[in-house]
């Protein structure tokens, strides 16, 4: 879709929106904690959101209905895919080098081929003009500048080669070469329920209890993972058709958001907006309390259909739950909105073999998506009695190919605990500092 269109198409249903509320941009501005111009650009057209949180508080502050929800952040996921592709497109050109000597519009081909790349070892040849003098002084240089470029480019191309087929790849001795951190997403080759190899099954955080969480943001899974059982290479040459989007600190409202931390009540900051949520708890090493709440969009790649047929949980470690103090994001007597979406699944991480359930009125997979088709699936994970790190498999297929996409943080498992008996925090509104929960009157 042109990038026009997308952009179009999204800035036409908030403007709709903006305008039956009867609202200023002033008094929307002020309320969503953004600048009127800010607010102006994103109704026009002139610019996308890069996170949705506040497209959706925009949404729910105009009384948008629940299907106003869903297709206006269907818009959103296209004008922001196509703003991506855009930016990539852009950072993958090469800046002019500087002194070549190339003028504007001059062909690459006019320039001496670079020579290949000498043995180890051995000094690089000079170029045959370098130094006898034939032709003009700007060809020289010209030459003797692409020559040691494709040298460099060589002599760097070699050395990546050369770190790749090492054994190990890596520092830490497991073959993983980052300690699976960042490790491809693709099939996860799931053995037993709720279990993985080690080599592709995300790294528990079990080891280290305190351990903050990775909170940077929204992870997008790479699409040139190998489908499930196929041969290596097989994924880079046709492309998984479908990506995950995982926006693992949503919230579904303030009222229902937690998190605990290992830190006094003194040391806290005051409670994030969403959008603010996981710079608020990695700063924090804070963990989702007694449920966490995940969206995640889901899109093809291409003009083909992919089928979703189904999410199944893996539950990466249990431990007993933490024993931190809970914090509440909600300030004292301010109301809370919400309501269950569509496409809304619940899971509860107690369960020995936890399982996704449509919440009521929802219907179950298999779903079909496309890249102008996008799919937006909310999942509730709830527990009580224990702190728990998990992560989700995602299965696909298109045509004659299927496979599965391990969904999670960022190369890290998803980690919620429970939070019963634990000190509870509230934060009240035009207060210096959080309070006991249940401690702040109201007037």
């Amino acid at each position: 879709m042109p990038e026009h269109t997308a952009a179009a198409d999204f800035a036409a249903l908030l403007r709709e929106l903006k305008d039956r509320s009867g609202l200023s941009y002033g008094v929307l501005a002020k309320r969503l904690h953004m600048s009127t111009s800010t607010l102006h650009r994103y109704c026009n057209g002139d610019a996308v959101p890069a996170d949705y949180a506040p497209v959706e508080r925009l949404a729910r502050l105009c009384k948008a209905h629940p299907e106003e929800l869903v297709e206006l952040h269907r818009r959103w996921v296209l004008a922001d895919a196509v703003r991506g592709r855009k930016g990539a497109a852009a950072a993958e050109t090469p800046p002019e080098e500087a002194g070549s000597g190339t003028g504007p519009g001059q062909a690459a081909s006019e320039a001496a081929p670079p020579a290949e790349a000498p043995s180890a070892g051995a000094p690089p040849a000079a170029p045959a003009d370098a130094d006898t003098g034939a032709g003009p002084a700007p060809t020289r240089r010209r030459t003797r500048t692409a020559v040691l470029a494709g040298i460099a480019v060589a002599a760097v191309t070699a050395g990546v080669a050369l770190a790749v087929g090492l054994p190990g790849g890596g520092s830490d001795g497991d073959g993983d070469g980052d300690g699976g951190r960042h490790r491809p997403v693709g099939a996860a080759g799931v053995t037993a329920e709720g279990t993985a190899p080690t080599s592709s099954s995300p790294p528990s955080s079990a080891a280290s209890p305190s351990s903050p969480a990775k909170g940077t943001g929204p992870a997008r899974t790479p699409v040139d993972s190998a489908p499930a059982g196929a041969p290596s290479g097989e994924g880079q040459k046709s492309g998984v058709p479908v990506t995950v989007r995982a926006e693992p600190y949503a919230w579904e409202s303030p009222c229902s958001q937690r998190y605990l931390a290992d830190k006094p009540a003194s040391e806290m900051k005051p409670p994030p907006l969403e959008e603010g949520a996981a710079a608020w708890v990695a700063a924090h090493g804070a963990v989702s309390s007694g449920q966490q709440y995940l969206r995640l969009t889901v899109q093809g790649t291409g003009p083909e259909t992919v089928v979703v047929d189904g999410l199944t949980v893996r539950v990466a470690g249990k431990r007993a739950p933490l024993a931190w103090n809970d914090y509440a994001m909600a300030y004292p007597g301010v109301g809370c909105g919400g309501g269950v979406q569509t496409r809304a699944f619940a899971v509860s991480l107690d369960s020995a073999r936890p399982s996704l359930t449509p919440e009521p009125g929802n219907e179950d997979f298999p779903f079909k998506v496309s890249e102008s088709d996008p799919e937006v699936y909310y999942v509730t994970a709830s527990v009580s009695a224990y702190d728990v790190d998990w992560y989700l498999e995602l299965k696909w297929s298109s045509g004659d190919r299927s496979g599965t996409l391990t969904v999670d943080d960022e190369g890290r498992p998803f980690r919620t605990s429970g939070n019963k008996g634990r000190p509870a925090y509230e934060f009240p509104i035009g207060g210096d500092g959080w309070v006991p929960e249940g401690t702040t009157k109201l007037e």
